[in-house]
């Protein structure tokens, strides 16, 4: 038997935030291919590089760490920040973007993506996003609200047909609330077929769906809060049927292009990915090793994405300055739900909330075979820090807090703009 594994599970408002460093550009680090099968994405990110390549050899400031304006009083904070807590995690590699007075500002890597090519960690590494993929799927879903294309209160099978009917109509305001009553995983372990997934799936909505579909509900739609990953295929499965586009496809185009995030794509195994870092996890003993296989084809919507740190402050920027929809439709979806039974816990709709010293913040924390990840933003203060990581079960929300409290100055000590 493996050992047992449980993705991180908010379990209170402020946790749905679930050396030196390295510069990295398009030009440094190996690209290794292999005789797997290249896919049109690996085409267009070769032709990307080729082109950086030309422009790192022609002018060398392009290849520097994104540093537009962030003071160096705050970045030596931050990085002695990040220096602590890779000393108290042991975990190999970390990528840091933050996003101050409304502009993506400084993003680095720190420590390895790869242990065994000593392969430095940077900006453009691309780490499983875990659980965060679920801010991005309700973006688009909004997205589709904000357009009059989807009904956030219409039975989910006026889009998805293929999910059966249950003892209560389930919309996907509370699906993506997860008071649908929608499991999460049957079990933590490594050898739960689902959390421990080998098989790649072609078509991951149907497949998806096909794990739990059938399953009872764990507590009648809108009573409770049931966190599920699984439900959030399901929203993927709404999202295909109102805009009559594959989900994948939906993201790429309306909500990853508006937004700059050139990276970010489905974590597929058999595809050659460029700066996609390995993956790690911690023994018992202290001792880092390779984290177990997962092939989370049957998931991407509630956690089977990948992204870059750059690339999600990117993601963070667009959605502060109304790239992706109207203010008022993102308030919406940041909009705590609450159950009909029990208390609110500041879970919106696929994102979490909560104020801390009167701030407010919205994220979400990831986690799951080889990544524990994090991201928030203070939209009143138009701030945000993300922070992802190659190693599985630690915490990175408390340093995401403590990041941005340097960014906003709110540390005592913070060197002011």
């Amino acid at each position: 038997m493996r050992r047992a594994r449980r993705e991180k599970t908010p379990a209170r408002p402020s946790s749905f935030w679930p050396r030196s460093g390295y510069n990295d550009c398009a030009c440094k680090g190996p690209l290794m291919l292999s005789n797997r099968r290249v896919s049109p994405q690996f085409a267009r990110n070769l032709s990307r590089i080729v082109t950086a390549i030309f422009l790192c050899s022609a002018l060398s400031s392009f290849c520097f760490a994104q540093d537009h304006h962030l003071s160096d009083g705050k970045r030596t904070q931050i990085e002695a920040a990040v220096s602590k807590f890779m000393a108290s995690t042991h975990v190999p590699g970390v990528s840091v973007a933050v996003v101050e007075n409304g502009e993506f500002e400084w993003a680095d890597g720190f420590g390895y993506a790869d242990l065994e090519n000593n392969v430095p960690a940077g900006e453009h590494t691309l780490f499983r996003l875990g659980s965060i993929s679920k801010p991005l799927t309700a973006a688009g879903a909004m997205e589709l609200w904000e357009l009059g294309k989807l009904d956030l209160d219409a039975p989910v099978q006026k889009y998805c047909p293929g999910f059966p009917q249950k003892q209560a109509p389930i919309t996907t305001r509370l699906v993506m609330g997860h008071l649908a009553g929608i499991r999460h995983y049957k079990s933590g372990s490594q050898d739960d077929p689902e959390v421990g997934n080998t098989k790649h799936f072609d078509d991951p909505i149907q497949a998806g769906l096909d794990f739990f579909k059938n399953d009872p509900l764990v507590s009648d739609p809108g009573k409770q809060f049931h966190y599920s990953t699984q439900g959030f295929t399901l929203v993927g499965c709404v999202m295909e049927g109102a805009s009559g586009a594959k989900y994948v496809d939906f993201m790429l185009h309306n909500v990853f292009a508006p937004a700059g995030m050139d990276q970010t794509q489905a974590d597929n195994r058999f595809t050659i990915i460029p700066y996609r870092t390995r993956f790690y996890q911690k023994t018992k003993s202290g001792v880092v090793e390779n984290a177990d296989f997962l092939d989370s084809s049957y998931k991407i919507p509630g956690g089977g994405w990948l992204s870059s740190a750059a690339d999600m402050a990117r993601f963070e920027v667009a959605i502060l300055s109304n790239k992706l929809m109207k203010p008022a439709t993102r308030d919406l979806m940041w909009t705590p739900l609450k159950p009909a039974e029990g208390k609110a816990n500041g879970y919106a709709f696929g994102w979490g909330t909560f104020t801390e010293d009167g701030i407010r913040y919205v994220g979400h924390s990831g986690g799951q075979q080889g990544t524990s990840t994090d991201f928030l933003i203070a939209p009143e203060r138009r701030a945000g820090v993300v922070v992802l990581t190659n190693m599985e079960e630690i915490n990175p929300n408390q340093l995401s807090k403590e990041i941005l409290k340097i960014l906003l100055g709110t540390t005592g000590d913070a060197e002011k703009k």
